[in-house]
Protein backbone atom coordinates (compact mmCIF):
# COMPACT_ATOMS: atom_id res chain seq x y z
CA UNK A 1 0.00 0.00 0.00
CA UNK A 2 1.21 3.61 -0.96
CA UNK A 3 1.77 5.95 1.74
CA UNK A 4 -0.65 9.23 1.29
CA UNK A 5 1.30 11.81 -0.63
CA UNK A 6 1.81 15.15 0.59
CA UNK A 7 0.06 16.98 -2.27
CA UNK A 8 -3.52 15.71 -4.02
CA UNK A 9 -4.99 15.58 -6.89
CA UNK A 10 -6.89 19.23 -7.82
CA UNK A 11 -10.42 18.86 -9.78
CA UNK A 12 -8.18 19.99 -12.79
CA UNK A 13 -5.64 17.64 -12.37
CA UNK A 14 -3.28 19.91 -10.92
CA UNK A 15 -1.48 19.05 -7.41
CA UNK A 16 -1.47 21.15 -4.41
CA UNK A 17 -0.35 21.48 -1.02
CA UNK A 18 -2.01 19.15 1.47
CA UNK A 19 -2.88 20.68 5.21
CA UNK A 20 0.04 18.82 5.94
CA UNK A 21 2.43 20.63 3.91
CA UNK A 22 1.14 24.03 4.43
CA UNK A 23 1.27 23.13 8.44
CA UNK A 24 4.83 22.09 7.17
CA UNK A 25 5.82 25.23 5.42
CA UNK A 26 4.13 27.38 9.03
CA UNK A 27 6.36 25.57 11.01
CA UNK A 28 9.61 26.13 9.76
CA UNK A 29 8.43 29.78 8.97
CA UNK A 30 7.53 30.03 12.28
CA UNK A 31 10.69 28.56 13.90
CA UNK A 32 12.59 30.77 11.16
CA UNK A 33 10.98 33.27 12.79
CA UNK A 34 11.59 32.36 16.38
CA UNK A 35 15.07 31.86 15.91
CA UNK A 36 14.91 35.45 14.39
CA UNK A 37 13.51 37.17 17.42
CA UNK A 38 15.08 34.96 19.72
CA UNK A 39 18.61 36.23 18.17
CA UNK A 40 17.24 39.53 18.61
CA UNK A 41 16.36 39.73 21.52
CA UNK A 42 19.61 37.59 23.20
CA UNK A 43 21.69 40.39 21.09
CA UNK A 44 19.71 43.02 23.22
CA UNK A 45 20.31 41.24 26.48
CA UNK A 46 24.07 40.58 25.84
CA UNK A 47 24.39 44.97 24.83
CA UNK A 48 22.24 45.90 27.61
CA UNK A 49 24.90 44.34 29.79
CA UNK A 50 27.24 45.43 27.72
CA UNK A 51 26.55 48.80 28.83
CA UNK A 52 25.53 48.49 32.77
CA UNK A 53 28.26 49.74 35.20
CA UNK A 54 29.26 46.70 37.49
CA UNK A 55 31.75 47.45 40.62
CA UNK A 56 33.80 45.03 42.01
CA UNK A 57 34.38 43.24 45.61
CA UNK A 58 34.57 45.40 48.31
CA UNK A 59 38.36 44.85 49.86
CA UNK A 60 38.29 43.26 53.16
CA UNK A 61 41.09 45.32 54.57
CA UNK A 62 40.90 48.13 56.68
CA UNK A 63 43.98 50.19 54.57
CA UNK A 64 42.55 52.60 51.38
CA UNK A 65 43.99 51.33 47.90
CA UNK A 66 46.07 53.49 45.71
CA UNK A 67 47.71 52.80 42.15
CA UNK A 68 50.33 53.64 39.95
CA UNK A 69 51.80 52.47 36.90
CA UNK A 70 55.35 52.14 35.63
CA UNK A 71 57.39 51.41 32.50
CA UNK A 72 60.76 49.90 32.71
CA UNK A 73 63.45 48.90 30.38
CA UNK A 74 65.60 45.92 30.90
CA UNK A 75 68.75 47.66 29.12
CA UNK A 76 70.39 44.32 30.14
CA UNK A 77 68.50 41.74 28.10
CA UNK A 78 67.42 41.43 24.49
CA UNK A 79 63.86 40.31 24.21
CA UNK A 80 64.02 37.43 21.99
CA UNK A 81 60.23 37.35 21.10
CA UNK A 82 60.74 40.58 19.55
CA UNK A 83 60.75 40.77 15.52
CA UNK A 84 63.46 43.26 15.50
CA UNK A 85 67.38 41.66 16.87
CA UNK A 86 68.47 43.70 19.60
CA UNK A 87 64.75 44.80 21.29
CA UNK A 88 65.09 45.40 24.97
CA UNK A 89 62.88 43.68 27.31
CA UNK A 90 60.43 46.15 28.75
CA UNK A 91 57.73 45.61 31.51
CA UNK A 92 54.41 47.80 32.46
CA UNK A 93 54.08 47.73 36.20
CA UNK A 94 51.36 48.31 38.28
CA UNK A 95 51.37 48.90 41.77
CA UNK A 96 48.37 48.70 44.40
CA UNK A 97 49.40 49.56 47.50
CA UNK A 98 48.23 50.87 51.25
CA UNK A 99 47.05 54.55 50.72
CA UNK A 100 46.78 57.47 52.43
CA UNK A 101 42.76 58.55 52.97
CA UNK A 102 42.40 61.52 50.20
CA UNK A 103 39.02 62.80 49.85
CA UNK A 104 39.69 64.40 46.31
CA UNK A 105 41.31 60.99 45.16
CA UNK A 106 40.72 59.93 41.47
CA UNK A 107 39.07 57.04 41.04
CA UNK A 108 41.33 54.65 39.38
CA UNK A 109 40.06 53.14 36.22
CA UNK A 110 39.52 49.54 35.78
CA UNK A 111 42.41 49.41 32.58
CA UNK A 112 42.83 52.95 31.02
CA UNK A 113 41.26 54.12 27.69
CA UNK A 114 44.04 53.27 25.52
CA UNK A 115 44.31 49.57 26.61
CA UNK A 116 40.78 49.58 26.40
CA UNK A 117 41.26 50.47 22.53
CA UNK A 118 44.13 48.38 22.00
CA UNK A 119 42.24 45.42 23.78
CA UNK A 120 39.06 45.80 21.62
CA UNK A 121 40.75 46.15 18.53
CA UNK A 122 42.22 43.04 18.57
CA UNK A 123 39.65 40.87 20.34
CA UNK A 124 37.27 41.92 17.76
CA UNK A 125 33.51 42.89 18.11
CA UNK A 126 32.01 39.69 19.20
CA UNK A 127 34.24 39.08 22.50
CA UNK A 128 34.66 43.37 22.84
CA UNK A 129 31.19 44.45 22.57
CA UNK A 130 28.98 41.70 23.43
CA UNK A 131 30.75 38.85 24.85
CA UNK A 132 32.32 41.27 28.10
CA UNK A 133 31.33 44.00 30.04
CA UNK A 134 32.13 47.31 28.77
CA UNK A 135 35.71 47.71 30.90
CA UNK A 136 35.06 51.69 31.37
CA UNK A 137 31.94 50.96 33.47
CA UNK A 138 33.72 48.05 35.36
CA UNK A 139 34.42 50.05 39.14
CA UNK A 140 37.34 49.76 41.14
CA UNK A 141 38.19 50.43 44.86
CA UNK A 142 41.83 51.94 44.03
CA UNK A 143 42.18 55.69 43.79
CA UNK A 144 44.98 57.29 41.32
CA UNK A 145 48.40 58.09 42.63
CA UNK A 146 47.68 58.79 45.88
CA UNK A 147 50.59 58.86 49.02
CA UNK A 148 51.33 56.05 50.59
CA UNK A 149 49.76 55.36 53.77
CA UNK A 150 51.63 56.71 56.67
CA UNK A 151 50.57 54.08 59.17
CA UNK A 152 53.53 52.08 58.86
CA UNK A 153 56.95 52.91 58.07
CA UNK A 154 56.88 50.08 55.12
CA UNK A 155 54.98 47.13 53.84
CA UNK A 156 55.67 43.68 52.73
CA UNK A 157 55.94 43.25 48.80
CA UNK A 158 53.87 40.55 46.71
CA UNK A 159 54.40 40.20 43.30
CA UNK A 160 51.55 39.21 40.89
CA UNK A 161 51.58 37.15 37.64
CA UNK A 162 48.51 36.73 35.21
CA UNK A 163 49.11 33.34 33.24
CA UNK A 164 49.27 33.14 29.48
CA UNK A 165 48.47 36.19 27.80
CA UNK A 166 45.94 37.32 30.64
CA UNK A 167 46.34 41.33 31.55
CA UNK A 168 47.65 41.51 35.01
CA UNK A 169 44.21 44.26 36.06
CA UNK A 170 42.09 40.67 35.10
CA UNK A 171 43.39 39.95 39.01
CA UNK A 172 42.10 43.75 40.13
CA UNK A 173 40.31 42.02 42.85
CA UNK A 174 42.59 40.16 44.22
CA UNK A 175 45.44 42.53 44.27
CA UNK A 176 43.33 45.07 45.63
CA UNK A 177 42.50 43.00 48.46
CA UNK A 178 45.86 42.43 49.27
CA UNK A 179 46.91 45.98 49.88
CA UNK A 180 43.99 46.59 51.65
CA UNK A 181 45.94 44.70 54.29
CA UNK A 182 48.69 46.19 54.05
CA UNK A 183 50.74 44.87 51.15
CA UNK A 184 52.45 47.02 47.94
CA UNK A 185 51.44 44.20 45.19
CA UNK A 186 52.97 44.66 41.76
CA UNK A 187 51.74 43.07 38.89
CA UNK A 188 53.29 43.44 35.24
CA UNK A 189 52.36 42.74 31.65
CA UNK A 190 55.41 42.11 29.32
CA UNK A 191 55.59 42.65 25.23
CA UNK A 192 55.07 39.53 22.98
CA UNK A 193 54.30 38.11 26.03
CA UNK A 194 51.10 39.46 27.49
CA UNK A 195 48.05 39.35 24.70
CA UNK A 196 48.25 43.34 24.29
CA UNK A 197 50.48 45.93 25.95
CA UNK A 198 50.09 49.75 25.81
CA UNK A 199 53.71 51.31 26.32
CA UNK A 200 54.75 54.88 27.88
CA UNK A 201 54.45 56.07 24.36
CA UNK A 202 51.45 54.77 23.29
CA UNK A 203 53.17 52.13 21.17
CA UNK A 204 50.59 48.73 21.27
CA UNK A 205 52.59 45.35 20.93
CA UNK A 206 50.60 42.42 20.86
CA UNK A 207 51.35 38.67 21.32
CA UNK A 208 51.96 36.81 17.99
CA UNK A 209 49.97 33.55 17.91
CA UNK A 210 52.96 31.93 17.25
CA UNK A 211 53.88 32.76 21.44
CA UNK A 212 50.56 30.92 22.22
CA UNK A 213 51.00 27.48 23.34
CA UNK A 214 47.33 26.98 23.09
CA UNK A 215 48.12 27.48 19.65
CA UNK A 216 50.29 24.55 19.66
CA UNK A 217 49.79 20.59 20.07
CA UNK A 218 51.05 19.10 22.97
CA UNK A 219 54.89 18.19 21.71
CA UNK A 220 55.40 22.12 20.16
CA UNK A 221 53.72 23.76 23.37
CA UNK A 222 56.25 22.00 25.82
CA UNK A 223 58.79 22.83 23.79
CA UNK A 224 57.49 26.62 24.01
CA UNK A 225 56.60 26.53 27.65
CA UNK A 226 60.05 25.87 28.55
CA UNK A 227 61.74 28.22 26.27
CA UNK A 228 59.13 31.06 27.72
CA UNK A 229 59.56 30.00 31.34
CA UNK A 230 63.20 31.51 32.00
CA UNK A 231 62.09 34.83 30.20
CA UNK A 232 59.24 35.02 32.84
CA UNK A 233 61.41 34.12 35.34
CA UNK A 234 64.36 36.78 34.28
CA UNK A 235 61.48 39.19 34.02
CA UNK A 236 60.18 38.60 37.49
CA UNK A 237 63.58 39.07 38.80
CA UNK A 238 64.06 42.28 37.16
CA UNK A 239 61.29 43.77 38.41
CA UNK A 240 62.21 42.97 41.65
CA UNK A 241 65.30 44.71 40.94
CA UNK A 242 63.54 47.80 40.13
CA UNK A 243 61.90 47.80 43.10
CA UNK A 244 64.69 47.67 45.06
CA UNK A 245 66.16 51.30 43.16
CA UNK A 246 62.62 52.38 43.94
CA UNK A 247 63.09 51.71 47.58
CA UNK A 248 66.37 53.28 47.59
CA UNK A 249 65.74 56.37 45.26
CA UNK A 250 62.78 57.18 44.43
CA UNK A 251 62.87 60.34 42.00
CA UNK A 252 59.37 61.58 43.65
CA UNK A 253 60.30 60.29 47.10
CA UNK A 254 56.85 58.25 47.17
CA UNK A 255 58.31 55.00 47.59
CA UNK A 256 61.79 55.75 48.71
CA UNK A 257 62.26 53.21 51.64
CA UNK A 258 58.26 52.66 52.19
CA UNK A 259 58.99 49.09 50.13
CA UNK A 260 59.97 45.70 52.46
CA UNK A 261 61.54 43.81 50.10
CA UNK A 262 63.03 41.61 52.51
CA UNK A 263 59.23 40.41 53.05
CA UNK A 264 58.88 39.25 49.63
CA UNK A 265 56.22 36.72 47.99
CA UNK A 266 54.67 35.82 44.77
CA UNK A 267 51.57 34.32 43.44
CA UNK A 268 50.38 33.83 40.13
CA UNK A 269 47.67 32.13 38.16
CA UNK A 270 48.29 29.22 35.36
CA UNK A 271 51.56 29.80 33.69
CA UNK A 272 51.94 32.54 35.83
CA UNK A 273 51.65 29.98 38.93
CA UNK A 274 54.34 28.49 37.37
CA UNK A 275 56.47 31.40 37.03
CA UNK A 276 55.89 31.97 40.70
CA UNK A 277 57.33 28.54 41.78
CA UNK A 278 60.33 28.57 39.64
CA UNK A 279 61.01 32.30 40.50
CA UNK A 280 60.70 31.33 44.38
CA UNK A 281 62.97 28.23 43.38
CA UNK A 282 65.39 30.61 41.89
CA UNK A 283 65.59 33.68 43.81
CA UNK A 284 66.33 33.40 47.48
CA UNK A 285 64.65 37.02 47.61
CA UNK A 286 61.26 35.29 47.49
CA UNK A 287 59.97 34.14 50.81
CA UNK A 288 56.69 32.85 50.20
CA UNK A 289 54.45 31.86 47.38
CA UNK A 290 51.08 30.84 45.90
CA UNK A 291 50.64 28.93 42.60
CA UNK A 292 46.79 29.13 41.62
CA UNK A 293 45.94 26.48 38.91
CA UNK A 294 49.03 26.32 37.61
CA UNK A 295 50.82 23.14 35.93
CA UNK A 296 54.57 23.56 37.17
CA UNK A 297 57.25 23.36 34.59
CA UNK A 298 61.37 24.08 34.98
CA UNK A 299 63.68 22.25 37.39
CA UNK A 300 61.49 23.21 40.32
CA UNK A 301 59.79 20.10 39.67
CA UNK A 302 62.74 17.91 40.24
CA UNK A 303 64.63 19.68 42.77
CA UNK A 304 62.03 21.25 44.95
CA UNK A 305 61.68 24.66 46.94
CA UNK A 306 62.31 25.73 50.56
CA UNK A 307 60.03 28.52 50.79
CA UNK A 308 56.35 27.95 52.08
CA UNK A 309 54.18 27.42 49.57
CA UNK A 310 50.09 27.41 48.97
CA UNK A 311 48.57 25.70 45.85
CA UNK A 312 45.18 26.80 45.17
CA UNK A 313 43.64 24.22 42.29
CA UNK A 314 40.00 24.47 40.32
CA UNK A 315 37.83 21.67 40.92
CA UNK A 316 40.05 19.02 38.57
CA UNK A 317 37.66 15.42 39.95
CA UNK A 318 36.64 14.69 36.56
CA UNK A 319 40.03 15.44 35.24
CA UNK A 320 42.45 13.41 37.14
CA UNK A 321 41.86 9.86 34.70
CA UNK A 322 43.43 12.01 31.78
CA UNK A 323 47.32 10.78 32.27
CA UNK A 324 48.06 14.46 31.60
CA UNK A 325 46.04 15.94 33.68
CA UNK A 326 47.10 12.98 36.35
CA UNK A 327 50.98 13.76 35.91
CA UNK A 328 50.36 17.45 36.61
CA UNK A 329 48.75 17.01 40.11
CA UNK A 330 51.44 14.40 40.52
CA UNK A 331 53.99 16.60 40.11
CA UNK A 332 52.43 19.39 42.43
CA UNK A 333 52.51 16.70 45.22
CA UNK A 334 55.73 15.72 44.98
CA UNK A 335 56.83 19.86 45.33
CA UNK A 336 54.20 19.91 48.02
CA UNK A 337 55.47 16.41 49.88
CA UNK A 338 59.09 17.98 50.23
CA UNK A 339 58.14 21.43 51.12
CA UNK A 340 60.41 21.90 54.52
CA UNK A 341 57.50 23.77 56.56
CA UNK A 342 54.36 26.10 55.67
CA UNK A 343 52.99 24.31 53.41
CA UNK A 344 49.04 24.40 52.19
CA UNK A 345 47.35 22.50 49.29
CA UNK A 346 43.69 23.19 48.76
CA UNK A 347 40.76 22.27 45.90
CA UNK A 348 38.24 24.55 45.71
CA UNK A 349 34.98 22.65 44.97
CA UNK A 350 32.99 23.79 41.59
CA UNK A 351 35.39 26.05 40.02
CA UNK A 352 36.82 26.44 36.64
CA UNK A 353 40.05 27.71 35.97
CA UNK A 354 39.02 31.50 35.66
CA UNK A 355 37.43 31.19 39.05
CA UNK A 356 40.48 33.31 40.54
CA UNK A 357 40.09 36.38 38.22
CA UNK A 358 37.50 38.99 37.55
CA UNK A 359 36.83 37.58 34.07
CA UNK A 360 34.10 35.38 35.66
CA UNK A 361 32.25 39.51 37.07
CA UNK A 362 33.16 41.12 32.98
CA UNK A 363 32.09 38.30 30.80
CA UNK A 364 28.92 38.05 30.22
CA UNK A 365 26.91 36.46 32.82
CA UNK A 366 25.01 34.38 30.01
CA UNK A 367 28.44 33.26 28.36
CA UNK A 368 29.20 32.15 32.57
CA UNK A 369 25.59 30.45 32.52
CA UNK A 370 26.44 28.58 29.40
CA UNK A 371 29.77 27.51 30.47
CA UNK A 372 27.97 25.89 33.65
CA UNK A 373 25.67 24.21 31.81
CA UNK A 374 28.73 22.84 29.71
CA UNK A 375 30.00 21.70 33.04
CA UNK A 376 32.60 24.07 33.69
CA UNK A 377 32.43 24.67 37.40
CA UNK A 378 29.29 25.62 38.92
CA UNK A 379 31.11 28.39 41.84
CA UNK A 380 29.36 31.84 41.90
CA UNK A 381 32.51 34.41 40.29
CA UNK A 382 32.36 36.39 43.67
CA UNK A 383 32.28 33.75 45.34
CA UNK A 384 35.68 32.24 44.23
CA UNK A 385 37.24 35.53 44.42
CA UNK A 386 36.06 36.02 48.18
CA UNK A 387 37.73 32.34 48.70
CA UNK A 388 40.72 32.63 46.93
CA UNK A 389 41.19 36.55 48.39
CA UNK A 390 40.75 35.03 51.90
CA UNK A 391 43.37 32.34 51.87
CA UNK A 392 45.73 34.77 49.67
CA UNK A 393 46.06 37.76 52.14
CA UNK A 394 46.03 35.13 55.23
CA UNK A 395 49.37 33.00 53.69
CA UNK A 396 50.90 36.13 53.26
CA UNK A 397 49.85 37.25 56.59
CA UNK A 398 51.83 34.16 58.33
CA UNK A 399 54.46 33.61 55.98
CA UNK A 400 55.12 37.48 55.59
CA UNK A 401 53.90 38.96 58.84
CA UNK A 402 54.49 36.13 61.28
CA UNK A 403 50.67 35.93 61.76
CA UNK A 404 49.47 32.69 63.89
CA UNK A 405 50.05 29.34 61.56
CA UNK A 406 46.35 28.45 62.86
CA UNK A 407 44.41 31.80 60.85
CA UNK A 408 45.48 29.33 57.58
CA UNK A 409 43.37 26.37 58.99
CA UNK A 410 40.40 28.93 60.10
CA UNK A 411 40.23 30.23 56.32
CA UNK A 412 40.09 26.68 55.50
CA UNK A 413 37.34 25.97 57.76
CA UNK A 414 34.99 29.21 56.64
CA UNK A 415 33.85 27.95 53.39
CA UNK A 416 32.75 24.30 52.62
CA UNK A 417 34.08 24.68 48.89
CA UNK A 418 37.34 23.96 50.07
CA UNK A 419 38.45 21.29 49.90
CA UNK A 420 42.04 20.42 52.20
CA UNK A 421 43.99 17.95 50.47
CA UNK A 422 47.24 18.56 52.34
CA UNK A 423 48.59 20.61 55.21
Amino acid sequence: MCEPSALSESPQGRRKPSSFAKRLVKSFAALALSTVVGGMVLLGLLWREHKTEITLPVPTGHFAVGRTTYTWVNNDEADELAPSAGTKREVVAWMWYPAALATTATPAEYLPAPWRKALAENSGVLMSQLLTRDLALVRTHSTSRPDVSPEQRSYPVVILRAGGGALTTDFTTLAEDLASHGYIVVGFDAPYRTFVVVLSDNRVVTRPPTNDPGNLPAEQANRLINRLLPMWTSDTAFVVSQLQQLNAADPTGKFTGRLDIERLGMFGHSFGGATALQFCHDDPRCKAGIDIDGAPYGNVVQEGLKQPFLFILSDHSRELADPASRQIHLDLESIYDRLPNGRLFITIRGANHFSFSDQMLVKSHYVIGMMRRLGFGGLDGRRGLTITAEHVHTFFDVYLKDAPAASLKKASQLYPEVQVVAQ
